[in-house]
């Protein structure tokens, strides 16, 4: 379980796939689950996977897409002006690599640019440079050689480049997209295992497209699957490094599988929520509560679909997400991995009509 689940991350992480973009995702998607069950696509490309007998049909899904950038402009002398795709703090962008991925599939390799300080004023030295300001360099002379020679245009997807790495403490793994590769990992390994036993509904493994700019994929991924509840795989941002109130941590690397009850987005069916948390402590899971003063997950779009979908948030806290480099806790993954196939076992029929008995 632990080797698959390192083997599944580096692979995703190391995707290409922003919003919009998520075909190398998608395709690893595929690849996992095509002998689980029978696979189908919405029209906006969010994936699904359905196995399982009759019964409530439960979804389990992670979004596909990372944040990242897109080629806005093409400078005459060859220099790349681009956008954010998904929410970045410009702190984090200067000197980084990225990838530009072509219409024709290849990779083409360039630096957010940087000013040496020898050439800054002092007060220069101390502002952030925003976005338009900044500049991508691929090692072309001219706009022709961008566009001819190396295939760039105008609205290629960028993503950041960084390799999955394991740090001195053999649990701990850095890497980018971990928001949501985990929850991407999380869906399919779930998918893999739950194939091998029985479960009392109908299971639709999904990955989501564009969550990253609007909680998108989901509105119509809901209207596709039709689902009865969602259990929707996070990797959330970690409150535990310096800078934030250890008395006040919800998300601590190594504290277990995050169980969201609230987050501005959605509020997590309070019976779902319950059941997740009497899961956890039943199958002594670790597990930690939170209620988020900001953010969002799919679970905004879910729960609002349809005639309304009980929805519950699992994530993997992760440092320094929206970046080119967090750090995640694999001992996290594998709680948050237990927690959604227990979740599932019980989510029977009278479980599911329990949620939204309200009369």
């Amino acid at each position: 379980m632990r080797q698959k689940a390192i083997s599944l991350l580096q692979e995703l992480t190391e995707a290409h796939a922003v919003s919009g973009h998520e075909d190398e995702v998608r395709a690893i998607f595929v690849d996992e689950l095509e002998e689980v069950g029978d696979l189908s696509t919405d029209r906006n490309g969010s994936v699904f996977c359905e196995t399982g007998g009759d019964g409530p049909r439960v979804l389990v899904a992670g979004h596909m897409d990372e944040v990242g950038f897109m080629v806005q402009n093409i400078t005459e002398d060859g220099f790349i002006q681009f956008v954010a795709i998904g929410g970045w703090w410009e702190h984090n962008l200067l000197s980084q690599r990225v990838e530009i991925l072509t219409r024709s599939g290849d990779k083409v390799l360039g630096v957010v640019s940087s000013r040496p300080p020898h050439f800054l004023p002092e007060a220069l030295r101390r502002q952030v440079m925003t976005i338009d300001q900044l500049f991508i360099d691929i090692g072309a002379e001219s706009a022709r050689e961008v566009t001819e020679r190396m295939g760039v245009a105008l609205g290629d997807p960028i993503a950041p480049v960084s390799a999955f790495t394991t740090m001195a403490c053999e649990d701990w793994f850095m890497a980018k997209a971990f928001d949501n590769r985990v929850g991407m990992a999380g869906t399919i390994q779930a998918g893999l295992f739950l194939a091998q036993s029985s479960h009392p509904n109908r299971l639709i493994l999904c990955g989501t497209v564009q969550e990253e700019v609007g909680l998108r994929g989901a509105r119509s991924a809901a209207h596709f699957a039709k689902p009865d509840v969602a259990i929707v795989l996070e990797g959330p941002p970690a409150d535990d490094a310096p800078g934030f109130s250890r008395a006040d941590c919800q998300g601590r690397l190594g504290g277990g599988v995050q169980i969201r009850v609230f987050d501005p987005s959605a509020i997590a069916n309070p019976r779902l929520a319950q059941l997740a948390i009497d899961t956890a402590r039943k199958e002594g899971i670790p597990h930690q509560v939170t209620v988020r003063r900001s953010g969002g997950t799919d679970a905004g779009s879910f729960h609002l679909a349809n005639d309304g979908i009980p929805a519950i948030v699992l994530g993997v806290p992760s440092r320094y997400i929206h970046s080119h480099n967090a750090i995640m806790d694999v001992n996290d993954y594998l709680a948050m991995l237990a927690l959604t196939v227990a979740l599932v076992r019980r989510l029977d029929q009278d479980a599911v009509d329990g949620l939204t008995s309200y009369l």
